[in-house]
């Protein structure tokens, strides 16, 4: 499934550069205003795509990591940054999120990630992703994403690969029962779970916030 997936996002970037439009996501606006009032200067995008959120946030300002999986969606990212002046301020990197981060412990202010958690990764994958984006927050620092929910009207539908996770038109979502979100906010300050409604179905989401405490250890 997950080689499958990956050619799946490689070919609908190469056949849709700007499938999302030029406009970043609402919970990217919301993030940026949570970074800035934390005081973030260095964010890390995870699931990245082909960059309307990350150049969004370069654009506010930020020294942004943009990673994804798909070099496709990079290559576009990187050719609309350096279009718009950003390339000082927007890095890209390919990389698999299964893997650990390719950063130093404690190196960034801010993680966002606008519906990569719930791309096709089992639960235990998850549970290691977190505690990878918890070792490279600095103390204090906020991590922002967004996952579809068990109340969204392609949960169930399509054909099931186990774990809450169906494929739906060529896209696999791992959709989250409440459960799932205070699991792995386990160890971190959890501050939110807003839902929100997005696109024309409309897929339902929610927005979870969560950070490191300042006294906080890695373990």
């Amino acid at each position: 499934m997950v080689e499958g997936q990956r050619e799946h996002w490689e070919r609908t970037y190469d056949e849709h550069p700007e499938m999302y439009g030029p406009e970043p996501s609402e919970p990217a606006v919301h993030a940026a205003e949570a970074f800035r009032a934390a005081g973030a200067r260095e964010v890390l995008e995870l699931g990245a795509g082909h960059g309307r959120d990350a150049l969004y946030l370069a654009r506010a300002g930020f020294s942004v990591t943009a990673a994804d999986f798909s070099p496709v969606g990079l290559n576009q990212l990187a050719d609309a940054a350096a279009h718009d002046g950003l390339s000082g301020r927007l890095r890209t990197v390919a990389h698999d999120v299964r893997t650990p981060l390719p950063l130093a412990d404690s190196s960034v202010d801010a993680v966002f990630a606008h519906m990569l958690l719930c791309m096709a990764l089992r639960t235990a994958e998850l549970h290691a992703l977190t505690a990878e984006v918890r070792r490279v927050l600095r103390p204090g620092g906020s991590f922002v994403y967004t996952v579809r929910h068990t109340g969204d009207a392609h949960y169930g539908a399509g054909t099931g690969h186990g774990d809450d996770i169906w494929e739906h038109g060529g896209f696999a979502v791992h959709f989250f029962p409440r459960e799932l979100v205070d699991a792995l906010a386990e160890g971190w300050d959890l501050r939110e779970v807003q839902p929100f409604e997005e696109g024309a179905l409309p897929r339902r989401l929610w927005r979870v916030t969560m950070s490191r405490e300042s006294n906080q250890g890695l373990v």
